[in-house]
């Protein structure tokens, strides 16, 4: 366990981490080499150059001396841009995300205040654990916790107290925050341009009827039962063996592109390569007329299968994008059932260009239950996997435990440096290593569940990534920390026992839970601001891969918030702070700093770096509150067992209550502000679309929903408008090309977005 030696040499080592971290991103951020890594935002919105001006060392090496002595401004310029102009710049998303760090600190700096001025000193004049000394293992940080409350106390009165105030604070803080998300969403829908989405829904589960092509069937469908409003469809076509060639495509452009440039360098010499494996072997040809005539061949492949696709009946998925003429209509279809089989002809609102995972779109409804269920099985199984690093990761934490059942141990264990980097800084550490790669295997598990846009499959990686740690890191730590630190307890007592000793034994984890944010959330968040593993890839592929400027743009990794891993530690923060705050007041102050240190650091990310890949204003805060309010619920319970073990008969009653109205209030804000995330009002739509034919009465709404959807692959073909004619299934038209259409479509493509009529289904690019 711990000691207070042990947390200062914790502490010592992730303090001088931090520092080294910080000051390694101020010196680097300003050279010329690095700029585009860490302002990589702006590079994006196309606000920032590469600086080529001066001799090649002025392009490597900062040579201002002004800037070093200025170089540490990027701290105060994090702060200046508003929450109007980061929503302006980086999206609602990222300004929503700030806001939960906000949420922290606003739900903690109180908190911490009253429970460091009145529950330590209750907690330190107990002095129980002194009469326990036999019987418990224990430091002089667990002097401040419950645990040194006599059992029967009568100053368990003042930690129910203090409960019931910092519940209270915590909902009331929800509240209003939930209130002001609500609001901020829809706003932001309120005052958003036309976009494709607001008037497209998804249609999936497509049955097939005889005689008729899925096409058939979407548009008598829906000119039956949505005649006045229904626009058109746009069908979703398997074309993975076409995406395949696209990227073979990309790459061989690339070395054509390549070459070309160095043979405008040196045009007295051309470039040559070999015809055989990777050019390391076979006939020396010019690699300029290689390159070009392999991209002349697969042209022509290129074209015979994209005919292939369009003509073959069993390419097309029983799934669509279905538009119509106002956002009113949109959100009718989006939000009501379709079919009296609920089975069939499910609609939901389309998820934004960006953020459609085109791979799931065509799975079956069958399909996806089974996928589910399997996936909840793996995802159980998977906890109960990682309890056994969890339980290592626990033992180094509780060495004392070991040592009276493992005495030849004792020799190495008792060395000093090793005992408390062992204790203080090395459980952190190993559990943060364990963790690194889950995040990978969540998300892959929730791709095979079905999920059909990118937010979406976020969330739920989010949701499987909070539920894991809270079992495995939270409960496992508890329960296997318990056991190690009092296993002679464990095996030496009566069993009638047992529960009074967890119960004094489960305030002591508050030791390891600080080593862990330390090292998670403090030189973890400052490493987050170095970006030293996106640097190095980017040094290596600009110095071994890049070949053009277009290879240095995507040799640039600006990252995203990343709410799969983000989100779920943060949640996890915010258990730790409610739950400890009254049983162990000490870890409050580790807590707020995370949340002060790391609001600073992402505000910094978002605003220099982070270029998010979708926009779903804010549709993750209904799970941010939920498990907020699930962990006002644990606290409350385990509060309820602690007490119970400490003989407070007379306080342990009135703590029933709490979880009750903490329920009630989640229901009620529930009611009150989740439909704002969940469904679009018809009145607010009515409003937009009336507003809209006002101020644009010509408009052409089909030319601009023409390309919206189109997958990226086919980007590149911008130019076969008639070709595609064949797919768009527009209300009163033939399936047919006629001569007729095919002029309207010409006239279109002058139009500010250009009329693809096809949406293709592909494996992920």
């Amino acid at each position: 366990m711990a000691t207070l030696e042990d947390i200062g040499v914790s502490a010592f080592i992730n303090i001088g981490f931090t520092f080294l971290f910080l000051l390694g991103f101020a010196f680097i951020r300003i050279q010329p080499w690095a700029d585009r890594v860490y302002n990589t935002k702006w590079y994006i919105k196309g606000m920032r150059k590469s600086n080529n001006r001066g001799g090649v060392f002025q392009r490597f090496v900062n040579l201002d001396a002004r800037s070093y002595v200025t170089f540490l401004n990027w701290m105060p310029e994090a702060l200046r841009m508003s929450q109007a102009d980061i929503i302006d710049h980086a999206g609602l998303d990222s300004a929503v995300y700030l806001r939960i760090y906000i949420l922290g600190m606003k739900i903690f700096v109180p908190v911490t205040v009253a429970a460091l001025l009145f529950l330590i000193p209750v907690n330190v004049s107990g002095g129980t654990l002194l009469s326990l000394k036999k019987e418990v293992v224990f430091t002089d940080i667990d002097k401040l916790s419950i645990s040194n409350v006599s059992a029967g106390s009568q100053r368990f009165w003042i930690h129910l107290l203090m409960e019931y105030l910092f519940t209270f604070w915590a909902c009331f803080i929800l509240y209003k925050e939930y209130s002001n998300v609500a609001f901020m969403r829809l706003h932001f829908l309120a005052t958003q341009q036309r976009r494709a989405e607001q008037f497209t829904v998804v249609v999936s589960n497509v049955p097939h009827v005889s005689g008729h092509s899925i096409s058939e069937s979407v548009d008598q469908f829906f000119q039956r039962n949505h005649p006045e409003h229904y626009l058109g469809h746009q069908a979703v076509y398997n074309a993975n063996k076409f995406a395949r060639l696209i990227r073979r495509k990309e790459r061989l452009q690339n070395w054509l592109d390549y070459n070309q440039i160095k043979f405008e360098k040196h045009p007295d010499k051309r470039p040559t390569r070999m015809t055989g494996f990777l050019g390391l072997c076979g006939e020396r040809v010019d690699a300029i007329d290689f390159y070009a005539e392999q991209i002349r061949d697969l042209d022509k492949r290129i074209t015979a299968e994209r005919q292939r696709v369009l003509k073959d009946s069993k390419a097309i998925m029983p799934v669509a994008f279905v538009t119509f003429d106002s956002r009113w209509a949109a959100a009718v279809c989006a939000q009501t059932q379709q079919s009296k089989d609920p089975t069939k002809w499910l609609t939901d609102w389309a998820p934004e260009p960006r953020d459609v995972y085109w791979r799931n779109l065509a799975i079956p409804f069958v399909s996806l239950s089974i996928r589910r269920l399997l996936m909840s099985i793996s995802l159980f199984a998977l906890v109960f996997f990682y309890m056994i690093p969890i339980a290592f990761v626990q033992s180094l934490a509780n060495l004392e435990g070991l040592e009276k059942e493992a005495s030849f141990l004792k020799p190495v264990i008792e060395i000093k440096v090793i005992k408390s980097f062992l204790q203080g800084f090395l459980p952190g550490l190993a559990l943060k290593i364990f963790l690194y790669i889950l995040p990978t295997v969540l998300m892959i598990m929730s791709k095979v569940e079905g999920h059909l846009s990118l937010s979406a499959l976020e969330r739920r990686t989010a949701s499987k990534y909070y539920y894991f740690m809270l079992v495995n890191v939270f409960l496992g730590s508890i329960v296997t920390g318990t056991a190690f630190e009092q296993l002679y307890s464990f095996l030496h007592q009566s069993p009638t026992q047992i529960p009074r000793t967890i119960g004094v034994s489960i305030p002591m984890k508050a030791t390891f839970f600080i080593t862990f944010i330390m090292v998670d959330g403090w030189a973890g968040i400052a490493s987050e601001i170095l970006r030293l593993k996106p640097l190095i890839i980017f040094l290596l592929k600009n110095t071994f891969i890049v070949k053009t400027e277009r290879d240095r743009e995507k040799a640039m990794d600006p990252g995203s918030i990343s709410i799969p891993e983000t989100l779920p530690t943060l949640q996890l923060y915010f258990l730790l702070g409610l739950v400890y705050a009254v049983i162990t007041p000490i870890l409050l102050p580790f807590v707020l700093v995370f949340f002060a240190f790391a609001y600073f650091v992402y505000r910094h990310q978002i605003i220099n770096v982070y270029n998010q890949e979708y926009e779903s204003a804010g549709a993750f805060w209904p799970h941010v509150h939920g498990r907020i309010i699930g962990s006002l619920l644990i606290s409350q319970l385990l509060l309820l067992g602690l007490l119970s073990t400490k003989k407070a008969a007379d306080s342990t009653p009135l703590l029933i209550v709490l979880p009750v109205l903490t329920i009630w209030f989640h229901k009620y804000c529930k009611s009150r502000f989740e439909p704002a995330f969940r469904k679009y009002p018809l009145e607010e739509a009515m409003e937009k679309d009336n507003m809209e034919k006002d101020s644009e009465s010509n408009l052409n709404l089909k030319a601009f929903l023409a390309d919206a959807y189109l997958h990226p692959i086919f980007h590149s073909f911008d130019n076969d408008v008639v070709e595609a004619v064949d797919i768009r299934v527009d209300k009163t038209q033939s399936y047919a090309a006629s001569p007729v259409r095919s002029e309207i479509t010409r006239s279109e493509a002058s139009s500010p977005s250009p009329p693809h009529y096809v949406y293709h289904y592909d494996i992920e690019p």
